[in-house]
C-alpha cells in the first residue's frame, strides 16, 4: 500500500512540476508580450521615417515604426499571400513590390502588404481591378519577415500565390533585391469595394490570454498536491500500524 502510495506521491510531484513550469512559462511569454507592446506604442509616437532613412539604419531598429513614401508600384510582379480572412471572410493578402522615388534609390524593392481581398477559394482575385495607381503615396508600418517556417512557400495551385512569406522565394519572383522588412499599408480596414483591397489592422496590442492560462496551470499544480494530500491522508488512515 505504501508503495503505490509512493509511486502516486511521484506522478502527483511530476505533475506539479510541470504545471508549475508551464504557469511561468506563460507568464514569461506575458512579460515579451508586454515588453512588444510598449516598444510599439513608444515608436508609434515617433515622427514617420522617410525611405532614405529606413534603409539607412539597423533593421532591428525600425521595426514598428511609421513610415511614409511616395513609390511605383510594380503590379506586373504582384503576388498574394493566400487563405488569409478578415471580418470572418476568406480571402489574401495583396503583396505589391514598390520602387520609391528616391534619387540614388537603385534597384531594390520593398514589398507593401497593401491589403486583403476577399476570395472564394483564399487564392485567386482580379489583380487588374485591385490597382490603386501606378504611383502610391502610402503611410506603412514596418514589420519583419516571419521566422522560415517548415513547408512549401508558394502554392502548387497559382503561379501569383504563396503560402508563406519567405524572402529569398519573393525576390526570385519579383526579380530584384528586396529590403528586408514588410510594410503594412496602414488606413481603411473595412473592406467597401469588393475589387479593392482593405487595409490589414495592425498587430493587436492587447495582452492576449497569457496570464489566465498561467493562473490555470497554477490552479492544476494545486489541484494535484491537494489531491495527494487527502488519497495520502485516507490511505495513512486505513493502513494498519
Amino acid at each position: 500500500m505504501k508503495k503505490r502510495l509512493f509511486l502516486f506521491g511521484l506522478l502527483a510531484a511530476c505533475a506539479v512540476a510541470l504545471c508549475v513550469r508551464l504557469g511561468f512559462w506563460q507568464l514569461e511569454r506575458l512579460s515579451q508580450r508586454r515588453a512588444k507592446n510598449a516598444l510599439v506604442l513608444a515608436r508609434g509616437t515617433l515622427p514617420a521615417l522617410s525611405m532614405s532613412a529606413l534603409r539607412q539604419s539597423d533593421t532591428s531598429a525600425t521595426h514598428w515604426h511609421r513610415v511614409t513614401m511616395h513609390a511605383v508600384a510594380d503590379y506586373e510582379h504582384e503576388m498574394v499571400q493566400s487563405s488569409r480572412s478578415q471580418s470572418g471572410a476568406p480571402g489574401v493578402y495583396l503583396l505589391t513590390p514598390l520602387r520609391p522615388i528616391d534619387p540614388g534609390w537603385g534597384d531594390t524593392a520593398v514589398l507593401l502588404l497593401r491589403g486583403f481581398l476577399a476570395a472564394a477559394d483564399g487564392r485567386t482575385v482580379d489583380f487588374d481591378k485591385a490597382r490603386e495607381g501606378d504611383t502610391l503615396t502610402i503611410d506603412a508600418l514596418v514589420t519583419a519577415y516571419p521566422p522560415p517556417q517548415q513547408g512549401a512557400v508558394r502554392s502548387p495551385t497559382s503561379a501569383r500565390a504563396l503560402r508563406l512569406l519567405d524572402r529569398d522565394t519573393l525576390q526570385a519572383m519579383v526579380g530584384r533585391p528586396l529590403l528586408p522588412v514588410v510594410l503594412l499599408a496602414l488606413g481603411d480596414t473595412v473592406t467597401r469595394d469588393v475589387v479593392r483591397p482593405a487595409r490589414v489592422p495592425p498587430p493587436s496590442l492587447s495582452e492576449g490570454p497569457h496570464q489566465s492560462y498561467a493562473m490555470q496551470w497554477f490552479g492544476f499544480a494545486l489541484v494535484f498536491l491537494v489531491g495527494f494530500a487527502v488519497v495520502a491522508r485516507g490511505t495513512l488512515k486505513t493502513t494498519p500500524k
